[in-house]
């Protein structure tokens, strides 16, 4: 009998994959996905063996080798029933190590079939010709025709005025320089990246549109431009070590261009630009699989995103020209199937907040809408795709500012129109008519962002109006009722919780979001875990404060990441851990205890306790409760510690405060909030308010408002409990709300009253 050399199988980590399906695992799709974490560095190879067996007997059994990665999803949806797993090691000559330890999962009946068809038969549907990118080559006529009829078909008019035009004779642009002395500068990395989203604009704009016209003049000249940028260093300043953001852009006019052109140019230049094509797909490429292995360790933004930027469109431009082109479709479209997105899970959250959600799924969505039209795979059946739209509908409400959390470049501005193209593109896909009123609702607000650098560097609205009309049907709008939405809605794979009253009014709109998230500081995350946002009647009143200027500028690291930015506690001045190691980021997480609308009031309990520790390791617990009565908010915080210390107890906004004895009054331009601390277990705190941000280089936010933050502290004690008033007042209609105390037992009882109607809340005492 032959002895198998020994499988390593390393423990999983917060930041890895981990071995799942498993006993623990509630698996929301069919068929299961399979992850493990890598059993060597490189070169792996694996067998996998699924068994309705443990012991694997071969009639039960179904054995699947090669697999190249760590990963797999199975061609086919499984019987619903129990089952047990293993994989091994393949050596160079398919010797196989021992077995991994068999792990057991449930298949539960009636889950959404979602298999991936095998490597083998996975691009049976694509066809050789061109173009492949959005409209096929069968398609072109068809809309040429159509066109014809109608001139404004799929608003092609307002895309050829708008978006093609402006190309044609603009003078060719020169390659950018590098940094002074090859040190990165924020504004000239900005300059970079959207100078050559001008590249992308140029060459696809003028090849789509000059092909459906069977124009020449925009043929010849698209096809200039292609040839100019190809002229450029592949490993110069537009290269992905150099720029990251400037390389995913060029790769993706140059896919573009060489699938659009592809009957304008000759043997040679096909042979150049699918040259420089598949040197610049190979650098990011060569990062994502090789050096940021998001296939191990999941939590790497942009290499997430360069995969529906970058190999998605470069891949299928070359795929059956190039041999790589396959192998890094292949992987792509297996990440996508198994392990997207890192960033949420089945409610359709995204942990990095709503502008990241909106970049993540601008792109993701065009790759899948790219690979569902070419290869017929549609991930869209996905869970988390069927829910995601609830994300910013619920977290990132049309109305609302200043209200999300996260790194926002789009801070203070209204809600992003690409959000709303982003939302309605899911209202295509699901026909849901929320989430189209949310498109309509953003689209009459946000009416004059188009050339800010988060719009004109990233997307082309014309040309996405242009692709989701002919790709996808109107849906009608629906209005959120509180008939048709959650009064409370729980994202339990991201740890938010979102409270709204009368959404579909923004004059009389109260929206209270609050998170404590499992993915702690990590990415583009802050130390913000058990914070709250209101906004109200027009009005952000606690708010997130400072500015998205760059990512790692003294801004972002010593102000917008940090705890004392958020509306939160500090420990004798201590927050959240939140620098750049990201172990400790992850470690320093919260999560929701419950979320639920209880009778008259919304109601949730965080627990933070974990994202203090890396600096305040004798907290206990840390405990906040908020309370929603529609009109108002109760927030009750609760700090055990292992010694005495004081708290200080944080609130951020746009205008100065007027402070008086315990109280607090935010004075806005619709409404006004009376905050006011109604109960304290170490006596009264001591209220204080600044204006400004601290360790921060001004000149960074040169010409932008500073902003407001109170800080109320307490006297030193080893348990704290705090109760908080916060009363938003829309202007023109006074109110107060009346309270009392009965605090005769081991709890104290606060009765809050507004308009005759009375509600509860119990905090216990601190001893």
């Amino acid at each position: 009998m032959t002895t198998l050399s020994p499988l390593y199988e390393p423990q999983s980590g917060v930041l890895t994959v981990q071995y799942e399906p498993n006993e623990q695992t509630v698996l929301l799709e069919n068929p299961p996905r399979f992850t493990w974490i890598p059993a060597q560095l490189e070169n792996d190879r694996y067998v996998l063996q699924i068994s309705q067996s443990d012991l694997f007997s071969e009639a039960d059994t179904q054995t699947i080798k090669p697999i190249p990665y760590n990963l797999y999803t199975p061609d086919d949806a499984f019987k619903a029933g129990t089952y047990f797993w293993r994989y091994a090691l393949l050596g160079e000559n398919d010797e196989q190590t021992a077995w991994s330890k068999v792990r057991r999962f449930e298949v539960p009946a009636d889950l959404p079939e979602t298999p991936l068809p095998s490597r083998e038969r996975r691009y049976a549907e694509a066809s050789p010709q061109h173009p492949r990118l959005w409209l096929q080559s069968s398609e072109v006529e068809a809309f040429r025709s159509s066109l014809a009829a109608d001139p404004t078909y799929c608003g092609f008019d307002v895309f050829y005025e708008k978006s093609v035009k402006p190309w044609i004779d603009r003078e060719l642009m020169a390659e950018p320089l590098p940094y002074p002395g090859n040190k990165r500068v924020a504004k000239l990395w900005r300059q970079m990246y959207m100078d050559t989203q001008e590249v992308l604009y140029a060459i696809r704009h003028l090849a789509v549109a000059g092909t459906i016209l069977a124009d020449e003049v925009l043929l010849g000249r698209a096809k200039t431009w292609l040839l100019h940028v190809c002229n450029w260093n592949v490993d110069g300043t537009t290269s992905r070590d150099y720029n990251d953001e400037a390389s995913f852009r060029m790769t993706g006019a140059i896919a573009w261009g060489y699938d659009w052109l592809y009957g304008q140019l000759t043997e040679l230049e096909r042979k150049l630009v699918r040259e420089v094509l598949l040197a610049r797909a190979r650098q990011i490429a060569t990062h994502v699989i090789d050096h940021s292995k998001i296939h191990h360790v999941p939590f790497d933004s942009h290499a997430v995103r360069s995969l529906s930027s970058v190999l998605v469109p470069s891949c299928i431009a070359m795929l059956e020209e190039e041999p790589e082109a396959r192998e890094w479709l292949d992987y792509t479209l297996e990440y996508y199937a198994c392990i997207y997105s890192p960033w949420g899970g089945p409610d359709g959250g995204w942990a990095e907040g709503p502008m990241y959600w909106t970049t993540g799924m601008a792109f993701v969505t065009e790759a899948m809408n790219l690979l569902k039209k070419y290869t017929g795979i549609n991930f869209y059946k996905r869970p988390f795709f069927t829910k995601t739209g609830d994300f910013p509908l619920y977290a990132f409400s049309p109305d609302t500012l200043r209200a999300s959390f996260g790194d926002q470049s789009t801070l203070g501005d209204p809600v992003s129109l690409k959000t709303g193209f982003n939302i309605r593109q899911f209202a295509g896909v699901t026909g849901n008519g929320l989430y189209q009123w949310y498109f309509e609702r953003v689209r009459e607000t946000d009416t004059d962002s188009e050339m800010k650098f988060y719009n004109y560097g990233w997307w082309d609205f014309r040309f996405d109006e242009m692709v989701f009309r002919h790709d996808y049907p109107q849906v009608e709008a629906v209005v959120p009722t509180d008939a048709n939405i959650e009064q409370v809605k729980w994202f339990r794979d991201i740890g938010w919780v979102a409270f709204h009253s009368n959404m579909a009014d923004p004059e009389r709109h109260i929206m209270l979001l609050t998170k404590s998230s499992k993915y702690g500081s990590v990415s583009h995350s802050h130390g913000d875990q058990n914070g709250f946002l209101l906004h109200a009647y027009g009005e952000p009143l606690a708010i997130e404060s400072g500015y998205y200027v760059a990512f790692s500028s003294t801004m972002h690291m010593n102000w917008r990441r940090q705890t004392r930015s958020t509306n939160n506690i500090l420990i004798d001045g201590l927050g959240q851990y939140a620098e750049k190691n990201k172990v400790l980021n992850m470690a320093a997480n919260g999560f929701v205890e419950v979320a639920e609308q209880r009778k008259g009031y919304g109601y949730s309990r965080s627990n933070a306790t974990a994202a203090y520790k890396e600096y305040v390791p004798y907290l206990d617990r840390y405990v906040r409760e908020l309370y929603f009565f529609g009109t108002y908010v109760v927030v009750v915080d609760h700090i055990d510690l292992a010694q005495t210390g004081t708290v200080d107890w944080l609130f951020q906004t746009l205008y100065e405060m007027k402070l008086n004895g315990q109280t607090f009054k935010v004075q806005g331009r619709k409404a006004d909030m009376d905050g006011r601390f109604v109960y304290c277990s170490s006596g009264e705190l001591e209220l204080t308010q600044h204006e400004g941000f601290q360790d921060v280089d001004l000149s960074e936010i040169e010409g932008l408002p500073l902003h407001w933050h109170l800080k109320a502290t307490t006297k030193p004690a080893r348990s704290h409990r705090i109760a908080t008033l916060l009363v938003p007042i829309k202007h023109g209609e006074p109110k107060y709300v009346s309270y009392f105390m009965d605090d005769q037992g081991f709890d104290t009882h606060i009765y809050f009253t507004e308009d005759g109607i009375t509600h509860r809340v119990e905090v216990p005492k601190a001893y």
